[in-house]
């Protein structure tokens, strides 16, 4: 039996914070669905950096969304000391109970002494120095194998207060809403296309090494739609990410619906839902598609598919045997192509897709 558990009923307010990338908040939505069936009573705030937003935004379990500006350090230290201190006042109103620091970031810490929740919970990382282990009141271990996926990693948090998320409690949520269902709609009927009658591929990724190569993409779709397949092709509204589009529209022999650099992620999450599969890389939009219960097809290379796979949905994971993988290199060599993911061929990606396709 666990010690030193959290007793919910006591608890008013809740922080949790998550200051990484848009999938990896996005991983941690479970956190808060869990824990407001739990506790029902509690208000739970979000304090994420402002351009992941989205991707809790309309959460039902969240209560307030604040956000960390990326570009406060371009400000100049006299405003960005004035922008700190007016989020710091703003949390410090909340008067927190609880603080749930979900990554590695110092500022999780520095919040535990600043704010003086009554109780703080953090991963015990590896190299954590002691300020760190002295900040929070409890901490969870990190998983020593490398096999566990990030949601159980981050609902490791609630678990070390003593509250046990239930087996089908823990799916990912995303919100699209209204407003970019509607539009989404709207675009469909000018590309021809209805609900549930198109495969959505995402072959991009702001991380080139995470990329598949613009050839392998275009004979991808030119087969799927040689099976009779309609294919809609979307990509971030990034510079690197919209130039490996513009690769595969010159090398595909049969056009195909491109949504490229042109939706919100709410309207991502709109078109994902409603398409029959979901291909593409380790990503954020792989994430949504999860989130919103589609079938996915996912490529992996030095990335590993055991801490970042589909959660929770029927799915494929394309991966190569290459002893190193999974690496978590920046390419091999450093050089921003990787082989494990480069070679993986096109035939295991749509046998992969034709085994999760409704027949």
């Amino acid at each position: 039996m666990l010690k030193d558990p959290v007793d919910l009923q006591s608890l008013r307010r809740v922080l949790v914070t998550k200051l990484r990338h848009h999938g990896d908040v996005l991983l941690a939505s479970p956190v808060f669905s869990v824990l407001k069936a739990h506790a029902p009573h509690v208000e739970i705030d979000a304090l994420v950096y402002a351009d992941t937003a989205p991707m809790l935004s309309d959460n039902p379990a969240v209560s307030r969304i604040l956000g960390v500006d990326r570009g406060w350090k371009a400000l100049g230290w006299v405003d960005q000391a004035a922008a700190e201190w007016s989020a710091l006042q703003q949390l410090r109103s909340r008067d927190y109970d609880l603080l749930i620091h979900l990554s590695e970031h110092p500022r999780g810490a520095w919040l535990a002494r600043l704010l003086g929740p009554r109780y703080s919970v953090a991963a015990n990382y590896p190299r954590a120095r002691r300020w760190w282990k002295s900040s929070f009141s409890h901490l969870y271990p990190l998983p020593s194998n490398g096999r566990r996926h990030v949601v159980e990693q981050n609902l490791d948090a609630l678990r070390r207060i003593g509250l046990q998320p239930g087996e089908h409690e823990r799916g990912l949520s995303f919100v699209p809403g209204d407003q970019a269902q509607s539009e989404v709609e709207h675009m469909l009927g000018e590309l021809g296309l209805a609900r549930g009658g198109y495969i959505h591929l995402h072959p991009a990724s702001r991380w080139q090494f995470k990329c598949w190569p613009a050839q392998k993409t275009a004979e991808l779709i030119d087969r799927l739609q040689a099976m009779g397949e309609r294919v809609v092709v979307s990509a971030a509204p990034d510079a690197q990410e919209l130039q490996l589009l513009a690769r595969i529209r010159t090398l595909v022999t049969t056009p195909f619906a491109d949504v490229s650099g042109k939706l919100s992620l709410k309207q991502l999450g709109a078109l994902t839902r409603d398409a029959r599969l979901f291909i593409g890389v380790d990503s954020a939009p792989m994430h949504i598609a999860a989130a919103m219960g589609t079938p996915v097809v996912a490529l992996f290379g030095p990335s590993g598919e055991f801490n970042w796979g589909p959660w929770q949905v029927p799915h494929r994971v394309v991966a190569s045997d290459h002893s190193c993988r999974p690496c978590g290199n920046d390419g091999c060599g450093g050089g921003k192509v990787s082989e494990c993911l480069s070679t993986l061929p096109v035939s295991a990606v749509l046998q992969a897709a034709q085994s999760l396709l409704p027949r």
